[in-house]
């Protein structure tokens, strides 16, 4: 068993980006777990854009760890070059981009080079967010007490279980789990899930790689979610990640909705 926890992440105190009518307070951290020896999830909390976004590497090898590094990288290039327009073309444009690129450098490596993406940007006014899917890592939303899931896993277990092929707690579904459908680095460059989703005060918002969600139940996660805080919020589910099992790499980015409080003049 592997305890490499110099490759965590830690997080750190949340930032505040104001948006229009809305202030977006948002932090986020990785950890290692205990299963790899070496963190293959990639996290962005952008310092100037309202801009979150998480990979998942495909494996635990060279082409794991490039095609998550590549991913985020270029999915950020690309908003910021774009800034401020910002709708599903631009969204689209970025995440072609991103595959073509990861693409580019799997062709030097042996073996598989891909990676999950999901990411949420907020358009300039704040009046609107965009979520971007490829692959299992996830985004959830809880609004009122109420935590929904706002992503759909690009998984054959997700195929299965929705039209009734096997339960979701079956064998069958367990292994279809590792057959992602869609993903970045896929031959084919498959487009992304582009979803336009409202901002509201009082929102929280989490993006995750699946060390989360497939550790953490969903009871779990709604009442972790309820704490205020979002630095805290990252470390305290990061923490029950490791606490129960620490199978994989786990990711989390979360997102609190403030309105902005205008300046005194």
């Amino acid at each position: 068993m592997f305890r490499h926890r110099s490759l965590d992440r830690p997080v750190e105190a949340a930032r505040r980006l104001t948006v229009g009518r809305l202030t977006l307070e948002v932090a986020g951290g990785s950890v290692v777990g205990h299963h790899y020896p070496e963190n293959f999830d990639v996290l962005h909390v952008d310092p100037e854009l309202p801009l979150a976004a998480v990979a998942d590497g495909m494996g635990d090898g060279e082409g794991s760890r490039a095609a998550g590094a590549t991913a985020i990288a270029t999915f950020v290039e690309r908003i910021h070059a774009g800034w401020p327009a910002v709708g599903a073309r631009e969204l689209r444009a970025a995440t072609a981009e991103t595959q073509l690129r990861v693409r580019q450098v799997g062709a030097g490596l042996a073996g598989l080079t891909g990676c999950t993406l999901t990411a949420l940007v907020a358009e300039p006014d704040g009046g609107q967010g965009w979520l971007v899917q490829l692959g299992d890592s996830r985004a959830y939303r809880l609004r009122d007490g109420l935590l929904e899931l706002m992503t759909v896993d690009h998984t054959m277990a997700w195929l299965g279980v929705l039209h009734g092929w096997w339960p979701a707690n079956s064998p069958e579904a367990a292994r279809a789990r590792y057959q992602l459908l869609r993903y970045v680095g896929h031959p084919d460059k498959p487009e992304p899930d582009v979803l336009a989703v409202p901002l509201r005060t009082g929102d929280t918002w989490l993006l995750c790689t699946d060390g989360v969600s497939d550790q953490l139940g969903y009871h779990q996660l709604r009442d972790l979610l309820a704490e205020r805080d979002p630095a805290q919020v990252a470390r305290t589910l990061l923490t029950a990640t490791l606490n129960e099992g620490g199978d994989d790499n786990a990711t989390a980015v979360v997102i609190r909705i403030h309105p902005t409080v205008p300046t005194p003049r």
